[in-house]
């Protein structure tokens, strides 16, 4: 997304991101990597801390522009991912839902999940755009750059999380 292979390090196994990992981009803004719960295999005590963590983030961080909520294209809509989304909601912040691993799907099972999620999102109250994407073959890449872009421009009002530069 940032045009940076080595930025951040990945892990097939879910849950290594254990904390808030702040990563500095262009003009001081930062892009934050919040720990991905969803599928994580971690005691419940553990997985309850990084609710607490992601919870308080969203919705008291003030320079917070908005979230990126990543989303299995084959799983969307988990019980965590309605979680995620009802912090957002709650705290009024910008979100985009990223749909990933689009290219594991054929072209109409993709569109289909696309629909049936975005339906989802409203039927949660949640105002968050949402895209196919996949980081192997690229589909989406120039869309979420741009959208990610006018988080840091600050051109959508109102979620890894952008934030404002500082000061």
């Amino acid at each position: 997304m940032c045009g940076r292979h080595s930025l951040a390090r990945v892990s097939k196994t879910p849950g290594r991101t254990q904390l808030i990992n702040l990563f500095g981009i262009n003009d001081g803004s930062r892009l934050a990597d919040l720990p991905g719960y969803g599928y994580a295999s971690v005691p419940n005590p553990v997985r309850a801390s990084w609710g607490r963590l992601i919870g308080g983030y969203v919705e008291k961080r003030r320079n917070l522009r908005g979230l990126f909520l990543i989303m299995d294209c084959r799983h969307p809509l988990t019980d965590y991912d309605k979680q995620m989304l009802a912090w957002t909601v709650s705290a009024g912040r910008d979100c985009h839902v990223l749909l990933t691993k689009a290219d594991k799907l054929g072209y109409g099972a993709s569109k289909a999940t696309l629909l049936a999620t975005r339906k989802g999102l409203k039927e949660l109250g949640s105002q968050a755009t949402i895209q196919l994407f996949s980081s192997s073959s690229h589909q989406g890449l120039d869309e979420a750059r741009e959208r990610l872009q006018s988080m840091l421009d600050g051109v959508v009002p109102g979620a890894s999380a952008v934030e404002a530069p500082v000061a």
